[in-house]
C-alpha cells in the first residue's frame, strides 16, 4: 500500500486507524491501537523500542504502519507530529480527560495515578538513565545554568532554578515570554548550559533561546515529549518525558520527578559545595527569623504602651 498523506492532509492517524481497524489482523489491531494511545512513544522511539513497549515485534510495527497507508514508520511519525502540533484547545483536552476518569473524585485520582505510573516506567528505562547521566554531566560542568520554561513549565523552571542555587550551583530562570526574555538572555554566555522544558509547536521564544545558545556554543538539555524532531542538531541531549495521553490534559508530574532527580544528581557531583551552600542558607534564614521575632516583640511593647 502506498503512502497517501499528500492526498488528504487533514486526516489524522486516529482517523486512519478507525477507518481500517476491523480489517486488520489481531496483532496489527493491537499495534494500531498503540499508535493512537502512545503517540509520543511512537514519535520518539525506534521500531525496536516501540515493539518492546507494545509487546510485539519490530516487523509488526512496520507492517502495521504500512497497513494504515504509510510507506514507512518515518511517514507515520510525520503525521503523528502534525497531529501533536495541531493541539486541540485546552477545553477540548480537558473534556477528553474527564471522559476517561470515571465517576467521582476517586476516579480522577486513580486515572492520574495510572498515567504517572506509566510515565515512571519510561523514566526507569536504561536509555533514559544513560541520557540523564549525560545531562547531569552537562549541567554540572557549566559555570552557570539557565532553566527555560513558559506557562506551567515556567513555574517548574523557577523551582529548578531555586533548588539548583540552594545546592551552590548559580542558576537563573528563563521563565518569561515576549521581550522580557531578552533581559534574562543577557546573562547567557560561553561556559554556561541551558535546561529547556518546551513542547511543540516551535514557538518564537524557543527559537530565540536555541539560536542564542548556539551563538555562544552553550549546550542545551531538552525535556520534551514532542519537540525533539523539530530542533535536531540544536540540542546536546534530549530527555523524552511523556505528559500523559496525547490530546488530553498535560500532566507534569514526570517532569517534576526528573528535575528532583537532577537536584540530587547534581548535589552528589559536588556534595561539599552543596553542604556549604545549604549551611549559608540556614545562617541567612536564622538572621531573618531573629529580625522578625524582634520586630514582633517591639510591636507588642508598643501595643502595651498604648
Amino acid at each position: 500500500m502506498t503512502d497517501d498523506t499528500s492526498q488528504d492532509a487533514t486526516i489524522t492517524v486516529d482517523a486512519r486507524v478507525q477507518a481500517v481497524l476491523e480489517s486488520l489482523p489481531p496483532a496489527e489491531q493491537r499495534m494500531a491501537r498503540f499508535f493512537v494511545d502512545q503517540k509520543q512513544s511512537v514519535l520518539l522511539g525506534s521500531a525496536a523500542e516501540i515493539a518492546e513497549l507494545a509487546g510485539t515485534s519490530d516487523a509488526t510495527v512496520v507492517r502495521t504502519a504500512r497497513s494504515l497507508g504509510f510507506e514507512s514508520l518515518s511517514a507515520l511519525r510525520q503525521m503523528l507530529l502534525s497531529d501533536l502540533t495541531g493541539t486541540p484547545s485546552p477545553g477540548k483536552r480537558l473534556a477528553r480527560t474527564l471522559q476517561e476518569t470515571g465517576d467521582g473524585s476517586a476516579g480522577a485520582l486513580r486515572h492520574v495515578i495510572d498515567l504517572h505510573e506509566s510515565v515512571l516506567d519510561v523514566l526507569k528505562r536504561p536509555e533514559m538513565a544513560a541520557a540523564f547521566e549525560r545531562s547531569v554531566d552537562i549541567l554540572a560542568r557549566a559555570s552557570r545554568r539557565h532553566v527555560f520554561g513558559i506557562g506551567p513549565s515556567g513555574a517548574m523552571a523557577d523551582y529548578a532554578s531555586l533548588q539548583f542555587n540552594r545546592i551552590g550551583l548559580p542558576t537563573s530562570a528563563l521563565s518569561v515570554s515576549g521581550i522580557a526574555l531578552a533581559d534574562r538572555l543577557l546573562w547567557l554566555g560561553k561556559g554556561d548550559a541551558v535546561l529547556m522544558m518546551a513542547y511543540a509547536p516551535l514557538y518564537r521564544e524557543v527559537e530565540v533561546v536555541l539560536d542564542h545558545a548556539m551563538r555562544f556554543d552553550v549546550p542545551v538539555v531538552l525535556i520534551s515529549d514532542n519537540l525533539a524532531p523539530l530542533v535536531t542538531g540544536k540540542v546536546a541531549e534530549n530527555l523524552p518525558v511523556p505528559r500523559g495521553k496525547a490530546d488530553h490534559l498535560a500532566m507534569h508530574g514526570g517532569t517534576i520527578v526528573l528535575i528532583e532527580a537532577m537536584i540530587i544528581g547534581l548535589a552528589k557531583r559536588n556534595s561539599e559545595a552543596a553542604f556549604d551552600a545549604l549551611e549559608r542558607l540556614s545562617t541567612v534564614r536564622g538572621s531573618i527569623d531573629k529580625a522578625w521575632i524582634k520586630r514582633g516583640v517591639q510591636k507588642n511593647k508598643n501595643n502595651k504602651k498604648k
